[in-house]
């Protein structure tokens, strides 16, 4: 593949703000199906999980609310304070906030977390009411994690050290390229990349999902062979600690499918298995793999159909 060639010039734009202060509220546990699930059938709706003590939610507020009005009803934002309503967080599996989940049709089909700049909030809103654009970093990103998608992490490699060379900061390539190593059986090199971040670049959740990812695969060393897991499934259906160790390595071979598929069986067979173990694990897959991975809107989907079934 050719290195691309992009200038990375970098412009959002949407309508100018304007009213809609009926476009925003407040939910509950008790009002969360009506205010989100019920109206998300109608039209997106964004929920910010959010806390009184959070000082990135008071940075992300102002700028999220400013562009759901600007966006002129194409989409609705409802806060739910996880100190007074921590229930529905903990069953999407929402460990850090501010986390912004975007529902549609009833179901989690994209989110974010941290407080993220201005540009990325437009974006996001953006591709969430419909057709827009977004500078050529974010189009280069996009084509790179399509490429990582569906194998060719080599050629994505190409693509994020080219951004890199543009911008040496830009977090989403740097972590693409780690993860592109790890692609490669290289964890050693994605470690090393991530090494000497600054505090606040370590703790952004992209890098904490990398570094979830790496958690696993050092965990993954130590099961056994998937024959001998499969065997004991086969002997006895409710020997969850074999199918939980069995999703584990599905995972290490990048069978995220195949992974939520046997932990999602631990939860619906017995939820409280080893005190939450596999909704728990789901939500270190889900870290691991990214908030906006297809794989993780998958299983966040099918976990909440579960759960609020």
């Amino acid at each position: 593949m050719n290195q691309p060639s992009y200038s990375f010039g970098n412009s959002f734009d949407l309508p100018a703000a304007g009213g809609g202060e009926d476009l925003i509220r407040e939910t509950t546990t008790q009002a969360f199906a009506k205010d989100v699930l019920e109206e998300s059938r109608r039209q997106p709706v964004l929920v910010d999980f959010w806390a009184p003590w959070c000082g990135p939610c008071r940075q992300l507020t102002p700028i999220i609310e400013k562009q759901v009005k600007a966006a002129k009803g194409a989409v609705r934002l409802v806060k739910m304070n996880i100190d007074d309503h921590p229930q529905v967080a903990g069953q999407l599996g929402i460990q850090s906030i501010p986390a912004v989940i975007a529902f549609v049709d009833g179901r989690p089909v994209d989110g974010f977390m941290g407080a993220l700049p201005e540009g990325q909030v437009k974006a996001f809103i953006e591709k969430l009411a419909g057709p827009g654009g977004g500078g050529e970093i974010e189009a280069a990103l996009a084509e790179a994690e399509a490429l990582v998608a569906s194998g060719a992490a080599a050629d994505a490699a190409q693509i994020y050290a080219a951004i890199l060379a543009a911008e040496p900061e830009n977090l989403p390539a740097l972590v693409g390229l780690a993860r592109c190593h790890i692609a490669a059986g290289q964890a050693d090199k994605a470690e090393a990349l991530i090494a000497d971040l600054p505090e606040k670049a370590a703790t952004d959740p992209l890098v904490t999902g990398l570094k979830a990812q790496l958690e696993l695969l050092k965990q993954t060393a130590e099961l056994g062979e998937e024959q001998e897991l499969e065997a004991r499934i086969a002997a006895n259906p409710k020997d969850h600690a074999a199918r939980f160790d069995l999703a584990l390595l599905r995972n290490a071979r990048d069978d995220r499918e195949g992974a939520t598929d046997l932990l999602l069986e631990i939860v619906k067979a017995d939820r409280n298995w080893e005190d939450d173990k596999a909704r728990k694990q789901l939500v270190q897959l889900f870290e691991a793999w990214g908030m906006t991975d297809e794989a993780t809107l998958s299983g966040r989907r099918r976990l909440s159909s579960l759960l609020f079934s």
